[in-house]
């Protein structure tokens, strides 16, 4: 008896020891995507490195090596990639499939930064991983009861949040320099500041010079993806606000509605609820649009 419990002990220890290498390994390989992915679009990467070992049993697992899915998303309503059947929760499930692993981390920062359910989760700072191991949970991302926990004890157990204060390039980010690279920031008549751009710059480049994070500006801007920049084009520093101080405006030729909530600092979504429109409304010459109040029912703007 004591020999076949002395056999287990062995077993489970050898178990244990086995699979920290293999995380680690899994670390070392995906840190840098993880980091790119949260200069993206803010999502710590000490939870998507939390959750691709978890959710892949780094990397091993029959759906990753498989399907290069590292963080069980299923197909969903929509998807029209790639798919692959595998039981999870109910027998011969449809899961998504990707041609390379970075593909997978990508569809990942999607999803979470495109479904409402998630949107609360980008309110909290980079730094508090806790928050957002229990929001997922929350947002029933996993049904699993322990999910939260067991994302919180990889991220202390393998020093995870480390990688949430890193650059781009991957190294650690101390300190915000403080020297701006821009002599002229500028204030709207929303009081937010912004710069101009300069030939040849685009999101990115903006990003390093004011010490912010690329997706805080493409946030702040209402962007999805960094884009080039022309000349003189508003890059705002900080978050545009619901409504302008100006009650209405008139379009012009040749403007766009995302070219208005520049000019205003006001936020693109909000521009398009207070005038009962969508980000795809063709414009015309002429039309009012509201910047203050929502658009009364049956309103003219003409």
């Amino acid at each position: 008896m004591k020999r076949i419990f002395y056999i287990f002990i062995v077993s489970i220890s050898t178990s244990v020891f086995a699979q920290q290498p293999a995380a680690e390994q899994y670390i070392r390989k995906y840190h840098k995507i993880a980091i790119d992915e949260m200069h993206s679009f803010g999502i710590p990467a000490s939870i998507t490195l939390a959750q691709g070992i978890l959710e892949s049993g780094n990397g091993n697992s029959t759906l990753s090596r498989k399907s290069k899915n590292h963080f069980g998303i299923k197909c969903h309503k929509g998807w029209k990639g790639r798919k692959v059947y595998h039981d999870d929760d109910a027998k011969n499930e449809c899961f998504r499939k990707y041609k390379k692993v970075a593909d997978s981390y990508r569809d990942h920062s999607e999803f979470l930064k495109t479904r409402d359910r998630y949107a609360f989760l980008f309110d909290y700072k980079m730094t508090d991983y806790k928050s957002w191991a229990k929001g997922l949970k929350k947002a029933g991302y996993a049904t699993h009861p322990e999910y939260a926990n067991k994302l919180i004890n990889l991220i202390q157990r393998y020093e995870l949040d480390q990688y949430d204060k890193s650059s781009k390039s991957g190294k650690r980010k101390v300190k915000k320099p403080k020297r701006k690279y821009r002599k002229e920031i500028f204030k709207s008549e929303n009081g937010l500041k912004y710069v101009l751009a300069l030939k040849g710059e685009n999101y990115d480049i903006i990003a390093k010079q004011q010490s912010l994070w690329l997706w805080e500006l493409l946030t702040y801007n209402d962007r999805e993806n960094d884009v080039n920049l022309l000349p003189n084009e508003r890059v705002y520093l900080e978050a545009k606000k619901k409504k302008s101080k100006t009650e209405y405006h008139r379009i012009e030729v040749g403007e766009t509605l995302h070219g208005i909530s520049q000019l205003y600092g006001i936020q693109l979504e909000k521009l398009c609820n207070k005038n009962r429109i969508t980000m795809d409304t063709k414009l015309q010459v002429g039309q009012k649009l509201f910047l203050r109040k929502r658009k009364p029912k049956n309103y003219s703007t003409t």
